[in-house]
């Protein structure tokens, strides 16, 4: 795909959304049938198992991809409100190492501020937007891959190839979001 292709895409969906967390937008309406707060971890929600059965994938969370969800093709990316717990589990152990005690408490709002801390100084550093608070990202593999790892392996491959290293770069960014639109371009509209 040439360049000008790329940088002037607006089928399914143009590049002013390509570069947004979806800030008005509504999340996925399977999400909509559940509300409170769940005891579930996230991954585990049965929300998310719903959507992992029609094809979606919970967004990578190693801090290396803390901005995917901004630049994902809409089309391919949804996000659900986040119902999960996170838990702090202490482990106490006698002197010869066998366990003796397992603790597990839900962590509190500060300790849930310092999971996302790398991630929202990736983003500034990268000057994105913060993420909206409380969404957990869900994603689908544009173009023929057949899952976002498989997507992540060639935007890894890609940046290779091209002598870019696989950081939160602005290099790195512009080179997936590259990436990405001509695997959306591939795929044509998603159904």
């Amino acid at each position: 795909m040439a360049r000008d292709s790329v940088d002037s895409f607006d089928a399914w969906g143009s590049w002013g959304s390509w570069g947004s967390w979806d800030e008005g937008g509504t999340p996925h309406p399977l999400a909509l049938r559940r509300s409170g707060r769940s005891e579930q971890e996230p991954d585990r929600l049965p929300e998310v198992r719903e959507l992992e059965v029609l094809g979606w994938e919970p967004a990578p969370g190693e801090t290396l991809w803390a901005f995917l969800p901004y630049v994902w093709p809409p089309a391919y990316r949804t996000w659900i409100p986040d119902r999960s717990t996170h838990w702090a589990v202490e482990t106490r152990l006698d002197g010869h190492g066998h366990v003796t005690d397992v603790e597990a408490a839900p962590l509190d709002d500060p300790d849930l501020r310092d999971l996302d801390r790398e991630d929202e100084e990736v983003l500034r550093a990268l000057g994105l937007p913060p993420r909206p608070p409380g969404r957990l990202w869900l994603l689908r593999p544009p173009g023929s891959l057949p899952t976002v790892g498989a997507v992540l392996d060639r935007l890894r491959e890609a940046a290779r190839e091209r002598g870019v290293e696989a950081t939160p770069s602005a290099d790195f960014l512009a080179l997936v979001r590259t990436e990405l639109a001509a695997l959306a371009a591939e795929s044509g509209p998603a159904t």
